[in-house]
């Protein structure tokens, strides 16, 4: 049962939005807790219409995981480097689906010459982006009413940061 990664078309957007959702909705019930007022914020864009949108826009980078030619994971990459979606089905949880969603995003981010990769992560997913090299540097509340996790990533082939370095934010400033 592998998993193939390729690029969204829009045909793809209304199982997409069923993943988001329904990722949502499983997989992070720590960050929402099952509070309406939350979860309505956080699922109110995720429509089949607005997920069809962001693939067509030529300034993201979308793919989407299949196995079995059913939509298993979605994720989006914008040319800003922000990691802006990396969501997979509950079923597929653990099984690498997320890991080569992000692989590639991160591949493309290198095409784009991104040398920092930007997200942020729900409690749910924080140990998945800890395991694949992204530094945490603080907590910040999301639009939808979470405390996420600002992440960051130097995709750049110099040394990796000392631990003091990791905890500090990433401004994007240079270092001044």
């Amino acid at each position: 049962m592998g998993t193939e990664i390729r690029i969204a078309s829009p045909e793809d957007a209304p199982a997409a939005c069923a993943v988001l959702r329904t990722s949502i909705e499983q997989c992070c019930v720590q960050d929402h807790k099952n509070a309406p007022q939350i979860l309505d914020a956080w699922l109110g864009n995720k429509t089949a219409q607005n997920v069809a949108s962001w693939i067509a826009s030529p300034s993201n980078y979308t793919l989407v995981a299949e196995r079995d030619g059913e939509i298993v994971g979605v994720a989006l990459l914008t040319q800003a480097g922000k990691l802006s979606l990396c969501y997979v089905l509950p079923a597929v949880l653990h099984s690498g689906a997320g890991k080569a969603l992000l692989a590639e995003v991160e591949a493309q981010a290198r095409r784009w010459d991104i040398s920092v990769l930007r997200l942020h992560s729900t409690a749910s997913a924080r140990a998945f982006y800890l395991r694949h090299g992204y530094l945490d540097a603080g907590k910040e509340r999301s639009c939808y009413g979470v405390e996420c996790d600002f992440f960051w990533k130097k995709l750049t082939p110099d040394a990796a940061p000392t631990d003091e370095q990791a905890r500090k934010r990433y401004c994007g400033c240079g270092g001044q």
